[in-house]
């Protein structure tokens, strides 16, 4: 098991299958846009195989592929499929604007956990957030998920003065939809122009939350072992809500995960500034098992070794982090 020095395991891999997107949401990709990584240096199908086995063979039991957007990757689904193969747990986050073209892959690769990214139910805002028209496309992809039988998780990253009262619009989606519409709080990143002010916390939201339905009708739903998202049911609803509040209330004492970018660098936190470059070793036939077990054993206690991201320390040691779409959602 890959464990770090305070004792945490990690058994979730998410791994970023390319640094590509279909759209340019400002809070992940700075308006200039981004310096890609070369082409010769992003993984390709049989080092993310071989890569996600040694994770696999040391006892991760989740993989989840993000991007950019990982459905833009041509190869996708024979990467799926093999990843399937493993005998981990394989799920997506996806901006759902390809859904439609893999729901077949989906079902191939036993992907059941979908996540959808979706900030605004408004087409006028989405394109303003997305720098793209792809509104009417994306929800009639997550109509389509359910029509199929899948329960796709929303995420929207909550800001102020962007989307911030769009709260209830959004938990209303748990009337229709058996889903968890997940608030991200704004998070720091290059070249995103974060800052404090622009946050919704944890508790804004479900403030606004027990106004609206009633504080009587409001529950805590029972989060599953290592959630970061802490959970609520709205009385006679089919779906719920729940807030990830990595900024204001982090859950780093409970954090399994590990990242994968899409150019083969392990980051041991979404936040670290550090990188391991795995893919290089594997290139040259090294093990990588105890580059692996060094990086994860080293992962800093809480967010990347960052106490306060309004302080200035705090600010430059994010913002000499990558961009999102860099990272891997």
């Amino acid at each position: 098991m890959l464990t770090d020095k305070f004792g945490r395991i990690h058994n979730y891999l998410r791994i970023s299958l390319t640094e590509r997107c279909n759209l340019r949401c400002f809070y992940c990709m700075p308006a200039e846009g981004i310096q890609l990584s070369p082409p010769e240096s992003i993984m390709n199908a049989d080092e993310i195989l071989a890569i996600a086995k040694v994770f696999v063979d040391n006892g991760v039991n989740k993989i989840r592929l993000t991007g950019g957007e990982p459905l833009v990757r041509k190869d996708f689904e024979d990467i799926a499929i093999r990843l399937s193969q493993l005998g981990a747990e394989i799920a997506i986050t996806t901006n759902g604007i390809l859904v439609d073209q893999y729901l077949e892959t989906f079902k191939k690769a036993g992907i059941k956990k979908i996540n959808v990214s979706l900030d605004t139910l408004h087409e006028d805002k989405f394109n303003t957030i997305t720098r793209r028209d792809y509104f009417k496309r994306v929800m009639g992809n997550i109509e389509l998920l359910f029509q199929n039988g899948f329960s796709p998780k929303i995420n929207v990253v909550v800001i102020k003065g962007v989307n911030d009262d769009e709260i209830i619009d959004f938990i209303n989606l748990g009337m229709k939809w058996k889903t968890t519409v997940q608030f991200i709080e704004f998070m720091p990143f290059q070249g995103n122009k974060w800052d404090s002010s622009k946050s919704v916390s944890a508790k804004d939201i479900l403030t606004k939350a027990n106004e609206y339905y009633g504080e009587q009708n409001i529950s805590k739903a029972v989060d599953s072992l290592n959630d970061t998202s802490r959970k609520y049911n709205v009385n006679g609803f089919k779906g719920n809500f729940g807030m990830i509040s990595t900024v204001s209330n982090p859950f780093c004492d409970t954090c399994n995960r590990i990242r994968l970018t899409a150019n083969g660098r392990i980051k041991n936190c979404l936040f670290s500034g550090g990188e391991t470059n795995l893919l290089q070793a594997l290139r040259n036939g090294e093990d990588i098992l105890p580059i692996i077990t060094e990086t994860v054993f080293d992962k800093k206690k809480q967010r990347g070794g960052i106490d306060d991201f309004s302080s200035e320390s705090g600010q430059k040691m994010s913002q000499k982090n990558r961009s999102m779409i860099m990272i891997g959602g």
